[in-house]
């Protein structure tokens, strides 16, 4: 089956599962934690993310390249791309899309707001049958 007809299979299924999934808000630092041009990761749940400000916007991204599984946050921040530190790959943190190779796979973005002068980001509200599962997203 090719690319096309896969994800036209499956889009009313993703569509649902989009829409049905719930979000749980983890609170994960102080506003003033992370500067302009910065870059933090954290522990939310299963997953490492990292969270960086750039023209005063907060992102929020796996803290994994899809290249190799380098730490993202321990890369450097160029305007609206965070550099992976190991071969170079840049991904746009607005949207976790790839700007640069050798990375070719998109990363997760994740929802994240300023509230209360607390950092909150978003995650799949996964219930509590599911609290020991290591897959992430």
């Amino acid at each position: 089956m090719g690319l096309r007809a896969w994800q036209a299979a499956n889009e009313d299924e993703q569509m649902t599962q989009t829409t049905s999934e719930s979000k749980k808000w983890i609170d994960v630092a102080n506003t003033d934690d992370i500067g302009d041009g910065e870059v933090k990761t954290f522990q939310v749940e299963t997953c490492r993310v990292a969270v960086a400000r750039a023209d005063g916007q907060l992102y929020a991204v796996q803290d994994l390249c899809s290249h190799d599984d380098g730490p993202l946050g321990d890369g450097d921040l160029e305007g609206y791309a965070i550099v992976c530190p190991r071969h170079g790959a840049k991904f746009d943190i607005r949207t976790g899309t790839v700007v640069a190779m050798p990375a070719v796979a998109p990363i997760e973005t994740f929802p994240v707001v300023e509230k209360d002068g607390r950092i909150q980001i978003a995650v799949k509200d996964r219930g509590d049958d599911q609290l020991g599962d290591e897959d992430s997203w």
